[in-house]
């Protein structure tokens, strides 16, 4: 049982030993389907972790010049870079740090693939197999008029095909693989209909490729998870298209339920017969998925509110009127001075954080197997004065 009185607060703090729980599933359904499944920065980019995840999984996505350097530097090997767009400033650099490169546009394929290209740089297009999952509009990539990954029609186009639909072409000079990323915390019942569809609409092209990279959303350590149904899906789908390595880049996938953000509740407030507690970290500045989604996360020591039961809002530590999310039923009453564990707050947290207000930025921290805390960050006046424009 983690201490938590004796984590400074605020602060993240990750679980080696669960994380390593998920990293022996993800590894083990990727031997059994014979695909690379590869990290997701965008999810966690905690580098001090990367030690452990290296021992597990062989590369990592990237999609800035930000997150690839990371990749080449802390894990030690090239990424698989995609962008919705990608700019002069920063292409080049990114090409250092980069295996596979993928771009979200027949116009910025004709613009920066050459580059790559000329290095021996394997090239990719995002598509858009126009099959929505996602129940949240904020995290559909496939609403109509999304800017997000090249239709078929398109490719139709570049390719004149015929009145039947027979491929004339359609693909730039150069392409290996395809990129969809269509899901978000699903499961592989979303996958395998997105797979239909993207041989229902992208077929045709799928023998002249190399690769497929078929993205992230796939929740594959959630309790209940399908993971035979996943694999079973992927070796039918390699049956049918042998020519293609398969890749799957899941991010919440790698961090789910591996950890916590511990806070304090600083005061007791009650107004309007709502009662809240006041404490020392931010929904919006620290936890900006609870207000996105939304959701209201899992506090420990708490349960839903029953009919006639006290209830405690919680508030954060910024200025926004918004800043909050309720209501939980606690198991015993709280005090001021009590530590708050909100569960599993590691995918999605630290890499969505901000200093807005200027309040103070939690610590992050590694809980080691053997009970040791490690905390490998704090933060403090400077590093706020800093992103306003630097140190004099």
């Amino acid at each position: 049982m983690t201490d938590f009185s004796k984590i400074p607060s605020p602060c993240f703090v990750l679980d080696e030993r669960l994380l390593r729980r998920n990293l022996e599933l993800i590894a083990g359904v990727a031997r059994e389907a014979g695909v690379q499944i590869i990290l997701a920065l965008k999810a966690c980019a905690m580098w001090p972790a990367f030690p452990v995840f290296r021992e597990y999984v062989s590369g990592a996505t990237a999609s800035s010049l930000a997150e690839a350097r990371l990749v080449h530097e802390e894990l030690g090997v090239p990424s698989h870079t995609y962008a919705p767009v990608y700019t002069d400033r920063d292409f080049e650099e990114m090409l250092r740090y980069s295996s596979h490169v993928t771009f979200n546009s027949l116009g910025q394929y004709a613009r920066f693939a050459p580059a790559a290209l000329i290095r021996g740089i394997s090239c990719g297009l995002r598509i858009n197999p126009e099959c929505s999952s996602v129940a949240t509009a904020l995290y559909d990539p496939c609403s109509p008029g999304s800017r997000l990954g090249v239709t078929a029609a398109e490719l139709e186009r570049l390719g004149g095909a015929d009145e039947g639909g027979r491929d004339g072409g359609g693909l730039p000079d150069g392409l290996e693989g395809f990129h969809f990323h269509t899901l978000c915390e699903s499961g592989p019942e979303e996958l395998r209909t997105t797979l239909q569809a993207v041989e229902q609409r992208f077929g045709r092209w799928l023998p002249r490729l190399r690769w497929i990279n078929m993205g992230g959303g796939h929740l594959i350590t959630r309790e209940g998870y399908d993971t035979g149904l996943l694999v079973n899906t992927l070796r039918d789908f390699k049956k049918r298209h042998p020519n293609l390595e398969v890749i799957l880049e899941p991010g919440s996938a790698f961090t789910w339920r591996t950890g916590w953000l511990v806070a304090t509740v600083e005061d007791k407030i009650e107004r309007g017969g709502v009662n809240t507690l006041m404490v020392d970290t931010s929904f919006a500045c620290h936890m900006p998925d609870c207000l996105e989604m939304p959701y209201k996360p899992a506090i420990a020591g708490t349960h839903e509110p029953r009919e006639g039961e006290k209830r405690w809002r919680v508030g954060g530590n910024c200025c926004l009127a918004g800043d909050f999310v309720g209501d939980w039923a606690f198991d015993s009453e709280p005090q001021v001075g009590q530590k708050l564990v909100f569960e599993d707050m590691i995918h999605y947290t630290m890499v969505k954080t901000t200093m807005f207000n200027g309040v103070r930025h939690p610590s992050i921290a590694i809980l080691r197997p053997d009970g040791a805390l490690e905390v490998v960050r704090e933060f403090g006046y400077e590093d706020y004065k800093m992103r306003m424009g630097g140190i004099n």
